[in-house]
């Protein structure tokens, strides 16, 4: 018998600016935070230096307050997370976790009703025929 899981909430926020914020920028932010370096993080997270680099720039554009300082430069060189990069990353957790307990009798409710013998592969491809 398959394991049973709870379902879970995904956060993305869409900021009145026109920016956003999602669980993969808080992820850049924390992986910043551990290796000090954008091409360090890139290598963590599974992403070119490029994506990286456009996500930090992004975050960075986003807020007037920077989220990442970068330190170009072969010698030297690095980034490092502000202290409003890492307010913001405890903001955003914040807001998972107060969404995740606020949901949390609708998802108790959503997951006992679930069909276990589902299969996710053969559905995408009833979706991708359908979406001709």
């Amino acid at each position: 018998m398959a394991v049973k899981k709870a379902a879970r909430i995904h956060v993305r926020l869409t900021l009145p600016n026109g920016g956003s914020l999602d669980e993969a920028d808080i992820a850049l932010i924390e992986t910043v935070q551990k290796c000090r370096s954008i091409l360090g993080a890139s290598k963590l997270m599974g992403l070119s230096y490029r994506k990286t680099w456009l996500m930090s720039d992004a975050l960075n554009r986003t807020f007037e307050a920077k989220v990442l300082d970068t330190f170009p430069g072969r010698r030297g060189g690095g980034a490092e997370v502000t202290p409003f990069g890492q307010r913001l990353a405890a903001l955003f957790r914040s807001v998972e976790r107060r969404s995740s307990a606020g949901a949390g009798a609708a998802l108790g409710e959503l997951t006992a009703s679930l069909s276990w013998s589902f299969d996710a592969e053969e559905a995408g491809e009833v979706r991708e025929t359908n979406s001709h």
